[in-house]
């Protein structure tokens, strides 16, 4: 793997920039890419015919896929309107699907003529569904028993996160946590869910679409190699000064959990497994 690629956000479109790669370096992929759905990006307008989007979409998965280490695993974050092209095509190309998350986000999208849209679909897939990292002690959270009743049963170490994710709002524009130069920014807490779940210290992670840089920003909080590719000159530029600007500081979480209620030993309390949300039943 070029050195060019470690830890920089790569200014150009990613299927032309990995189609060029000519061995897997990443041990995990998170994308984000355009919905489809209008937005007028920097260098992008978000509006394409809905056959040459879906023939797109297709060629940006199977270049990731190429660059995908054997045990890799491929989050894909998408909307309503593609989410089921989404899964068709990574079956074709030969992805396997771990979970089919629902994140579940406050200040949705307000309509007036339809229920309001305050969700957004995000695929785990696995390369090789036998043999995939995956960090379970990490990304566990305590459970209801442990918080509200008190139960002696309860698995001392937490529970797992199930399929529908609460408690990670959209970023809006009034949050501390906005750049405020791009339109569409994911929250910090919900690619550290992912980055911990799937990845180990030392490993690589890719964002083809790194639009605001966040991706970027916690794999190098977390101790891992990244790379963003974006085609936006004035996007990379500001994502890199977030990066800098970021450097050897922690996460915003919430207080810390009484680890008389949580037990001993598990991994993800002491980093940031507050900041997952309210706890779930068992």
């Amino acid at each position: 793997m070029e050195k060019k690629f470690l830890n920089e956000i790569i200014c150009g479109d990613c299927v032309k920039v990995l189609g060029e790669v000519k061995e897997p370096f990443a041990d995990l992929v998170f994308s984000d890419p355009p919905f489809n759905i209008g937005y007028k990006y920097d260098k992008y307008h978000d509006k394409k015919e809905s056959n040459n989007y879906i023939a797109w979409t297709r060629d940006w998965m199977t270049v990731c896929k190429k660059v995908l280490k054997p045990t890799g695993s491929f989050y894909i974050a998408i909307g309503d309107d593609y989410a089921a092209n989404v899964k068709i095509i990574a079956d074709e190309i030969g992805l396997f699907m771990r979970n089919w998350i629902i994140w579940h986000y406050t200040f949705g999208q307000q309509t007036k003529s339809k229920f309001a849209r305050s969700h957004t679909h995000i695929f785990y897939f696995v390369k090789d569904e036998k043999n995939f990292t995956f960090n379970d002690a990490a990304v566990r959270v305590p459970s209801a028993r442990q918080l509200v009743y008190e139960d002696k049963r309860a698995n001392p170490a937490g529970k797992m996160p199930d399929d529908v994710w609460d408690g990670f709002s959209r970023v809006c524009g009034t949050f501390k946590e906005r750049a405020g130069w791009h339109p569409c920014q994911m929250p910090e807490k919900l690619l550290t869910r992912i980055i911990l779940a799937s990845s180990n210290e030392g490993d690589w992670v890719l964002d083809p679409f790194s639009g605001s840089g966040t991706t970027a920003v916690v794999a190098s909080k977390l101790g891992r190699r990244y790379t963003g590719i974006e085609i936006s000159k004035k996007y990379v530029k500001e994502s890199q000064k977030r990066i800098d600007n970021s450097k050897d500081k922690l996460f915003e979480i919430a207080p810390a959990i009484d680890k008389k209620t949580v037990g001993r030993g598990s991994g993800i309390y002491g980093q940031c497994g507050a900041a997952y949300g309210n706890p779930a039943g068992d």
